[in-house]
């Protein structure tokens, strides 16, 4: 339960649908509490008005509720016969049950409708929660994992804020009345009536710790059953290719087979549980039939066949109630094993963080790498060591090396997705831990190694986050040379391209990515190896552009191979994080038995890396 605390913050958002809701609980139930008393009251009147019904006048008047007293009141003083006195407690019965329905229309307008809000809010929070985790985060956990989080367990959270509150609250107010007028009744009859009632408690206690257990292993064994599916759906045509349909099938068969084995666990626990509560209400109808009846024929206690009947009532409200605690502690406890899950991603806090009070920024270009190192987190693979670049405003940059070199962890600072193990990242002489993160990215056009599309239309990937209109994105959609492809398509810009780009080719996959950096126009541009996918003549053109776009802007190009059309101001060549050559073309190419001279040679040649 001490999990369940996260969600307080939300009951006191909504404290007056909250409270509205529990007034109309148990108005609903004051209301239908009444009803018993007349039915007692015209059980009484008919034996006293009907001659030979064997009825024992009473010695002490019922204790009933002040509104019952004024209704008996009112009728006992009308002179009406019985048949009249009938027609009129059953009249005054159907309008209390009108009321409480409603109350209870009330009731589920409240608390149902807070809950939906609830977990509304809650849903925000946990995807706005997700955005600001950094990426050593999402290397961790996988993606399976956070949409069945975000899903199947904030619903579960749902039915506690909604259902489970709401029966729980009504079960307060039904046991509360009920036993308050029963004993009011009769104290001793109550007691007998009640005895089965603390068996049940003890009952609750064990089989909640259970049932608790039993959810956390359902919610851990559907994430390993999300996440299968999720990766089976992504990496389709990867499985046809390389005909593994039926080793993917035995994957999901055997986290599907571990699920059923715990959700049939914890049915056989529910399966038990909740009849055995309505055995337990089943006895102490009895009880109060069996005990009630012998007080009735000795003459003992005060007790009429009206008093029987008041109390048969009680039980029979009581019944649902008491048994919906089976449902209502297993709801809970689901409800407490999901948001444990929820709150180990809630308090996971970020690495990257927003200073505290963060460096207004306005990017010119000039940036310096200063005695930087870095280990990836999750790994503990060094890719940068002691690190030292220095480029200025306006210079084009290509980095070179081969793979794992620490070219695109460079890319990663830049923008601030890690932050160095030591050494700093100024830009413009301002350390970026100290700037706007914000304001930082937002300023930054980079163009990822992975290309990922979102499955929108054209348009909207190439201006995603970027306001502009038609011509904004066409202009760079022709400085990416994809323009000519995407007129040709049925829709043009309006296509949707599907999951990830999956209707795209990987060569115009790229270009867009590479649209969606130009369309920003900011002073400082990555490109991470951008342009693998693209053949020879595309690439030149590409080029072409980017040499005219590229003109007053500090431009860095990760990359295997040499771009021969564009002028680099500062080539530089990485190997296991250390720059091992640093120059102009000219220069590098001089040098005998060099890296980039041999990468170079071998590019002219036609043998590639």
């Amino acid at each position: 339960m001490k999990h369940l605390k996260a969600v307080n913050k939300y009951f006191w958002k909504y404290r007056y649908r909250l409270g509205a809701g529990i007034l109309f609980v148990f108005l609903s139930n004051y209301f239908n509490v009444l009803v018993p008393q007349i039915t007692g009251f015209v059980i009484d009147f008919v034996q006293r008005s009907l001659p030979g019904s064997g009825y024992k006048p009473r010695t002490v008047q019922p204790d009933y509720d002040s509104l019952v007293d004024k209704f008996i009141g009112w009728v006992g003083s009308s002179n009406y016969g019985w048949e009249k006195v009938v027609a009129i407690c059953g009249m005054t019965i159907l309008a209390l049950a009108l009321l409480r329905g409603v109350f209870l229309f009330l009731m589920r307008q409240t608390m149902i409708v807070m809950s939906r809000h609830i977990e509304f809010d809650q849903k925000n929070e946990v995807f706005n929660h997700y955005q600001l985790l950094d990426t050593a985060f999402y290397k961790k956990n996988s993606t399976g994992d956070m949409m069945n989080r975000i899903s199947e367990d904030i619903s579960r959270v749902r039915m506690f804020t909604g259902p489970a509150l709401m029966y729980l609250v009504n079960l307060v107010a039904v046991i509360s009345l009920t036993v308050f007028f029963m004993y009011k009744r009769d104290s001793l009859l109550t007691l007998y009536v009640l005895a089965p009632l603390p068996i049940l408690a003890v009952a609750i206690y064990f089989v909640n710790d259970m049932i608790n257990k039993r959810s956390e292993r359902i919610q851990a064994s559907l994430s390993d059953l999300t996440t299968n599916a999720q990766e089976s759906y992504s990496g389709i045509r990867v499985i046809k290719s390389f005909v593994q349909e039926k080793a993917m099938l035995g994957f999901f068969e055997k986290n599907s087979e571990e699920y059923r084995k715990n959700a049939i666990g914890l049915a056989k626990v529910e399966a038990i549980y909740f009849p055995s509560i309505t055995l337990l209400i089943g006895l102490s109808t009895l009880f109060t039939i069996m005990i009630g009846g012998l007080y009735y024929i000795r003459g003992q206690h005060n007790v009429g066949i009206d008093t029987i009947v008041e109390f048969v009532m009680y039980i029979n409200m009581l019944t649902f109630p008491v048994s919906a605690i089976g449902l209502t502690a297993s709801m809970i406890q689901r409800a407490a094993a999901s948001q444990k899950r929820l709150n180990e991603f809630l308090e996971t806090e970020p690495t990257i963080r927003p200073p505290a009070k963060p460096t207004p920024v306005t990017i010119k270009g000039d940036i310096t790498f200063d005695h930087v190192a870095f280990v990836y987190p999750d790994t503990g693979i060094e890719a940068l060591r002691d690190f030292n670049l220095t480029i200025r405003k306006g210079e084009k940059v290509a980095i070179v090396g081969r793979t794992g070199s620490g070219k695109t962890t460079i890319a990663q600072l830049l923008l601030r997705m890690y932050d160095p193990t030591s050494g700093r990242v100024v830009i413009d002489g301002n350390d970026i831990r100290q700037a706007d993160l914000r304001s930082l990215r937002e300023q930054i056009s980079y163009v990822p190694q992975d290309v990922f599309l979102f499955s929108e239309t054209i348009e909207n990937n190439i201006r995603f986050g970027w306001p502009g209109t038609r011509d904004t994105v066409k202009s760079a959609a022709r400085q990416a040379v994809v323009d000519r492809e995407i007129e040709r398509l049925p829709l043009h810009y309006d296509t949707q391209i599907g999951e990830r780009g999956v209707a795209l080719s990987g060569g115009q996959k790229q270009r867009i990515s590479i649209a969606r950096a130009l369309i920003k126009s900011p002073s400082l541009v990555i490109f991470d190896d951008c342009l693998s996918a693209v053949d020879a003549k595309t690439e030149k053109e590409i080029i072409t552009h980017l040499n005219e776009y590229l003109v007053d802007k500090t431009a860095i190009i990760i990359t295997h191979r040499m771009f021969s059309l564009l002028n680099f101001d500062k080539i530089v060549v990485l190997e296991d994080g250390v720059i091992i050559e640093q120059g102009t073309h000219r220069e590098l190419v001089a040098i005998p038995g060099g890296y980039y001279a041999g990468l170079f040679a071998r590019q002219q040649s036609g043998l590639g890396n």
